[in-house]
């Protein structure tokens, strides 16, 4: 099984707010998941970005995959490998 961080949509229509999650790579976007791990707000002003570290870490050296937006987003709160 192939594990992906990525994010799951939430929210209204023109107002997304996502949850950054650890699911099954073969799962819909806003399907089923394993954990979630923190939250993504691009609607204020920065953006908000919640991450809990442990966890985040935890998936990465268990070989999780994260996309290019949460890798992005990792990198700025300074969540490395």
């Amino acid at each position: 099984m192939a594990v992906k961080i990525r994010l799951k949509r939430m929210g209204k229509k023109r107002k997304p707010f996502y949850r950054i999650v650890a699911a099954d790579s073969r799962s819909p976007r806003d399907g089923r998941f394993i954990e979630e791990i923190g939250t993504y707000d691009p609607n204020q002003e920065p953006a908000e970005v919640h991450v809990n570290e442990e966890l985040a870490k935890k998936w990465l050296s268990n070989g999780a995959q994260p996309t290019e937006t949460v890798a992005r987003l990792f990198k700025n709160a300074g969540i490395n490998k």
